[in-house]
């Protein structure tokens, strides 16, 4: 019985044990036959103590597809009662050196193939990107309740790529779909007033945003938390989330970023009672809006003219005084007047709500109590209020059952139509942004 040196040779090769060589050969074996054949460790020792010389066809055209040769006497496989080769002198046999190249060699290969496995190309990116850029624009018209299924299966398609293999450039491009999805997600959530979850979403943001070293997407992630921040009444933290967003060695990337993260700043240090600061960082967000460049994606990832306008007047107002009223005023004139003008596609039912209401606020604030009705009037016809909007309202309430209000009897009309649109669920027809 003459051992078979060649076998163990490929085996050695491949550093693979006689278990897994036995392993493999089951399963060509399954493949090609659909029987379950039972082999363990013992039949490749077997084979390759000589005890076995001649397996049946099944195995050896298994252990030939194992191995990727052509012959099966490369393998030392040789018919009962052949002439069997005689095995070289010891001194003609490869070295262990050169084994261990041939191990290397084959070592190498494998790392190339694993290379370049991938499950996405250049047409899935694409496509995940024009769906994110389709999403981000839908959700400022269209209603929520329609989004949040597409925006759900969209993350759950990324996250399933994510977890297998693709090449790193691929695997960032992925990561960076998935933080602004992510970005969706988190402001469904804070439009129907959870902002636990919206923080949650948030982070998820923050870390994609990390992993890609994507510096527009990290802004943007800062600034949505500068969001959550602020209506949870902790102005402090919103502005100095803001504040950081804009101020990042990193930078805030290019477009309008910086003028959203300088106007959520601004609006932050007023309700804050920082006014001095309110009004210096305001005037950098304008100065931010003439040197920033197109978005990078449009709808609500954008920043336009017209919501710009509509956080001056909110900030203004915070301010108070009578001079700040009337900007506020003009302010919030300015923006109703750019999204009525603007393309009906990108106009906000949100964003307009909160202008009127503004302006409703600033007229009280001027003794008003008229003009504030005719503005409120605007929002009252609304189907639904995202939950800032519903906030706004009842701060509005509760500012038209103090003095100098309380007593009449147009405040009190008013306090009582705008408990009756509140007690709604906070789901909105047209969802927009948090203001």
């Amino acid at each position: 019985m003459m051992a078979n040196e060649a076998l163990r040779r490929h085996r050695n090769a491949r550093r693979w044990t006689q278990t897994q060589v036995a392993e493999r050969v089951c399963a060509q074996v399954q493949a090609a036959t659909g029987r379950d054949p039972e082999l363990d460790a013992n039949w490749v020792s077997r084979l390759e103590r000589g005890a076995i010389t001649w397996p049946s066809g099944d195995y050896r055209a298994a252990l030939c597809a194992v191995f990727q040769v052509v012959s099966e006497a490369e393998l030392g496989l040789y018919p009962k009662g052949s002439a069997v080769p005689e095995e070289r002198p010891t001194a003609e046999a490869p070295s262990d050196d050169v084994r261990s190249l041939a191990a290397d060699t084959e070592l190498s290969t494998r790392l190339a193939r694993h290379a370049a496995e991938t499950n996405v190309n250049a047409l899935v990116l694409e496509q995940f990107d024009a769906d994110v850029e389709r999403l981000a624009r839908d959700f400022v018209s269209r209603p929520l309740t329609l989004l949040i299924p597409e925006i759900r299966m969209a993350r759950g398609a990324v996250f399933r790529l994510l977890e297998g293999r693709q090449h790193p450039s691929q695997t960032r491009h992925l990561y960076v779909v998935a933080g602004w999805l992510s970005g969706l997600a988190a402001h469904v959530s804070l439009d129907l007033g959870d902002r636990t979850d919206a923080a949650t979403h948030a982070r998820t943001v923050v870390q994609c945003a990390e992993i890609s070293e994507h510096s527009q997407l990290r802004a943007w992630a800062r600034s949505f938390q500068s969001l959550v921040a602020y209506w949870a009444g902790d102005y402090r933290r919103a502005g100095d989330l803001a504040q950081a967003g804009h101020s990042e060695g990193r930078g805030p990337g290019t477009g309008t970023i910086k003028a959203r993260l300088l106007s959520l700043e601004a609006r932050a240090r007023a309700a804050e009672g920082d006014n001095r600061s309110a009004l210096r960082v305001l005037a950098l967000a304008n100065e931010a809006r003439v040197a920033g460049g197109p978005d990078e994606l449009p709808g609500i990832f954008s920043f336009p003219e017209a919501k710009q306008w509509a956080y001056a007047g909110t900030t203004l107002l915070a301010v108070g005084g009578a001079e700040q009223t009337r900007h506020a005023i003009s302010a919030s004139k300015r923006a109703v007047e750019l999204y009525h003008t603007g393309p009906e596609d990108d106009r906000s039912p949100g964003d307009l709500q909160a202008a009127h209401l503004d302006m409703a606020t600033a007229y009280l604030a001027s003794g008003e109590v008229e003009r504030a009705g005719a503005k409120l009037s605007e929002v009252f016809t609304a189907e639904g209020f995202t939950a800032s909007i519903t906030i706004r309202l009842r701060n509005l309430a509760a500012l038209l059952g103090s003095e100098p209000y309380r007593g009449a009897q147009s405040a009190v009309d008013l306090r009582t139509h705008i408990y009756e649109v509140t007690v709604r669920p906070a789901l909105a027809s047209n969802p927009t942004e948090p203001r």
